[in-house]
């Protein structure tokens, strides 16, 4: 099958599939005569793994291993417990921060009184300078996906 048609068999924009392929996630098909890229079901299994794991938010790295350990039968899948331990914590520490900027955002917004803008406690609040160990200063990045879409370490328009 051609780029098109393996888009289309797994929900994936070419441009996608065509980054997964630089990383080294899923690999370069052989061309046909007309220099096409043909995909076969090993493409379209393996690139239904990587979505799966781009579902559960594991970054490239972390697929990358689980992959390695699919591609190798004889690997222990301990070793892959261990990937997947190492992302709970991940989860678990941007569940406290994504806590942290809830409890944030709801004592910014008691601090409204409903007054005309200049008077505007939310807005006084805003312009004050953060806090040691608070905002993009303190090393604490946007937590990706909040907004209704992805950014950041998996490359623009990539919201697998």
């Amino acid at each position: 099958m051609k780029i098109g048609d393996l888009a289309a068999a797994t929900g994936t924009p070419v441009e996608t599939i065509r980054y997964y392929e630089r990383e080294g996630l899923l690999p370069a098909p052989p061309r046909s005569a007309g220099n096409y890229r043909v995909y076969g079901e090993a493409h379209v299994q393996r690139l239904a793994f990587i979505r799966r794991c781009r579902s559960l938010d594991m970054a490239q790295d972390e697929i990358r291993a689980l992959l390695g350990f699919r591609d190798d039968p004889a690997a222990h899948c301990g070793e892959a417990n261990a990937v997947l331990d190492a992302h709970i914590g991940h989860v678990e520490q941007r569940i406290a921060e994504l806590q942290t900027l809830a409890r944030q955002l709801r004592e910014l917004r008691g601090r409204c009184q409903a007054v005309p803008g200049g008077e505007c406690g939310i807005l006084s609040e805003l312009g004050q300078p953060c806090a040691p160990g608070v905002g993009e200063d303190a090393g604490t990045p946007h937590v990706d996906g909040v907004h209704g879409r992805r950014v950041g370490r998996h490359g623009p328009g990539h919201a697998h």
